[in-house]
């Protein structure tokens, strides 16, 4: 997903000279091809991700489209002040992205572990937040942000994620994709879990279950079309996330429910709101907390038969 990312920027950036790439020292082995292409309009801010945002704010102002990059908890937590008031309060034109998503780097524990920025950013107005589930939903995803007038926040993983879609689609910021269409219960994913729960849903189809499962690379503004059709047309909603279950994906599907007056059942399945102490691969971390396939597939299993 991250050379996907940057792959796409170096061919929209070959084509409008106002995208300017900003890194904070972050990223070597990956974003070279940018800096060599276009030495002008790539700066390395050094570990100073406050100046970064401000500087981006700044470049949005005399009308370029700037965009920050670093780890999500560096680029989204800690200059979260500039976020606030420089781009989100001013609504200009700045896309943050983030490399990470999830538990990309477990190695270093919770400082590194981008399981809260979702919930943290969500409240922000004027933020669209992307959060693509593999390199195609990455790839339109960066094409659909650097069209959007507004600020972005793009979080993609950089684990070599493979494609769960077979091709491209028509992207459109703020609508769900239906990959398989079913009756029983609809399975909504969101970011770099999607291909666990793509694989969950094929458990559950052999299962005999017919299965409405949906990707959902909008976080905010969130799809309320799709959910309301999903609760009207299937027995159960369940969402998948690599993030804190409170605040995120389930939370925004959860807002929609109520003002239905949702009477049928929803569960969220996610990581409990408390920073892992455990330290490990990223595969290793999702199993802890329930998100392999077989695990996803057992919780539905489990709380649709009740």
């Amino acid at each position: 997903m991250r050379s996907t990312f940057i792959k796409t920027l170096i061919e929209l950036a070959g084509n409008d000279e106002r995208i300017f790439f900003l890194t904070g020292d972050l990223g070597y082995g990956v974003v070279e091809s940018f800096r060599d292409q276009f030495p002008k309009r790539f700066i390395n801010m050094g570990v100073a991700e406050q100046n970064m945002v401000g500087t981006a704010a700044g470049l949005a102002m005399s009308g370029k489209i700037p965009i920050t990059y670093s780890i999500v908890t560096f680029v989204a937590l800690r200059p979260l002040e500039f976020i606030r008031n420089d781009v989100c309060y001013q609504n200009l034109n700045v896309k943050i992205v983030g490399v990470g998503a999830g538990f990309s780097y477990p190695q270093y524990a919770a400082t590194h572990q981008a399981i809260d920025d979702v919930a943290i950013l969500r409240i922000l107005p004027n933020l669209v937040i992307l959060n693509p589930g593999d390199p195609i939903e990455t790839r339109l995803a960066t094409i659909a942000a650097l069209k959007h007038v507004g600020p972005v926040y793009i979080r993609i993983g950089k684990k070599g994620e493979p494609n769960v879609h077979k091709k491209d689609f028509p992207f459109v910021i703020g609508k769900a994709v239906t990959i398989k269409n079913g009756k029983d219960f609809t399975v909504i994913a969101t970011g770099n879990i999607l291909e666990n729960t793509a694989k969950a849903v094929a458990l559950l189809e052999k299962s005999g279950f017919s299965v409405r499962f949906l990707s959902m690379p909008t976080i905010k503004p969130i799809d309320q079309e799709a959910i309301k059709g999903a609760a009207k047309e299937t027995k159960a909603i369940f969402t998948v996330e690599e993030t804190f279950d409170i605040g995120g994906l389930g939370t925004a599907t959860a807002e929609v429910l109520a003002e239905l007056s949702f009477k049928k059942f929803f569960k969220k399945i996610a990581i409990p709101n408390h920073y892992p102490k455990e330290i490990g691969s990223q595969n290793y971390l999702r199993g802890i907390y329930g998100l392999q396939p077989d695990q996803i597939a057992a919780t539905i299993k489990q709380y649709f038969k009740k």
